[in-house]
């Protein structure tokens, strides 16, 4: 049976491990007694002792105040202990077999720079495995300070560089350049590893840098671009786009232009482009095209802000003209094309064989 305290910690432990694999959130603002929402991990830990005899007679209000184990740096070391467990069986899988990493730099909502690396191995099957090792927090993102985080990470867990044959990232120029990139201090060390520019990356990258050559397509995502960083420039003018879409939402519903099943009709919002996202970004524009007028409409007419005011009002001339909705739609069918390339490139169990005649289909559609 064990111990009171074993037995408190294997309850915290059942909580904890059901939480990370349903991946939902653990504390709240306010989890006192008396609270009517404690939160995931307190409530999920109730119900559990509230079925189970066992743990009923030693958790919660039955532990000693000092040593209830629900604190939160109680949760986040057994939330560790799980990461080192699940690391553990990743680097087991991979034994002495050769592997490939895929490395994306970002900043976290604390503005640090971080580094997400990733494995790619072959089992015993044959199958390929992609595993997540970790978020490393580094210095900067220039490219010496990415190999030493990686340096870093191949020593804690007794990796030999010797045994990376494959590299995968972006093409940053702190990751592929020729002289000083990520890609060039690896193979440095490792000369068999093999560098693959993100696929995905590649095909958008070619098709929105072959549009944009043309002016009135590149005018148009130039466009497309202010009036998404006006109309989305504060909560405000947010707000009034979100109350005005839901309103037409709600109308079209009622007219029966629209269905209701689950997962239709979700909140829309103000996405930017960037070079590899463009079709989520028109199929929003599209579908919130008459809010945004409306809003730049109000912006246009709006006592405050001269400058705003002006450039709204030009923006709305230029949104409702035949060249900016003829290229919207061209754009969107090209885009979609792709789109559809692009997801089923990324499905786990796509061969090479029927990529290719992917490839070709798209190719003949475009």
């Amino acid at each position: 049976m064990g111990s009171p305290l074993v037995q408190r910690l294997c309850a915290s432990v059942d909580s904890i491990r059901f939480l990370l694999i349903q991946r939902l959130t653990f504390r709240g603002h306010d989890e006192y007694e008396n609270s009517s929402n404690q939160r995931n991990f307190l409530r999920l830990l109730q119900f559990l002792v509230d079925h189970n005899e066992r743990f009923q007679a030693v958790t919660l209000k039955y532990a000693p105040d000092n040593l209830k184990l629900i604190s939160p740096k109680i949760q986040k070391d057994i939330v560790n202990a799980a990461a080192v467990e699940t690391t553990n069986v990743i680097i087991s899988d991979i034994g002495y077999s050769l592997f490939s990493i895929l490395v994306d730099e970002y900043r976290d909502v604390s503005v640090k720079e971080q580094m997400v690396v990733m494995f790619r191995h072959v089992d015993n099957k044959g199958y390929v495995i992609e595993c997540f090792m970790g978020i490393e927090h580094v210095a900067s993102t220039t490219a010496l300070s990415l190999k030493t985080s990686i340096d870093a990470l191949f020593a804690r867990h007794h990796f030999l560089i010797s045994r990376l044959c494959g590299l995968g990232y972006d093409g940053a120029s702190n990751m592929n350049g020729e002289f000083n990139g990520l890609k060039t201090l690896i193979m440095k060390d490792s000369p068999r590893a093999f560098y693959v520019h993100y696929f995905a990356h590649q095909l958008q990258l070619a098709l929105v840098s072959l549009a944009k050559d043309h002016s009135i397509i590149g005018a148009f995502v130039t466009l497309v671009s202010n009036v998404l960083n006006i109309v989305g420039a504060s909560l405000k003018r947010r707000d009034i786009l979100r109350e005005k879409q839901a309103l037409k939402v709600i109308e079209a519903l009622s007219n029966g232009e629209l269905s209701s099943r689950q997962r239709l009709n979700q909140e829309l919002g103000v996405r930017r482009p960037c070079d590899t996202s463009h079709y989520g970004t028109l199929l929003n524009f599209v579908a919130m095209f008459s809010s945004i007028i409306d809003v730049l409409e109000e912006i246009s007419y709006d006592r405050v802000g001269i400058d705003p005011k002006h450039v709204a009002f030009i923006l709305l001339g230029l949104l409702q003209s035949f060249d900016f909705v003829f290229s919207l739609h061209l754009m969107m069918i090209i885009l979609g094309i792709k789109n559809e390339l692009l997801q089923a490139l990324q499905r786990d169990d796509q061969d090479i064989i029927n990529a290719m005649d992917l490839v070709e289909i798209c190719k003949r559609n475009l």
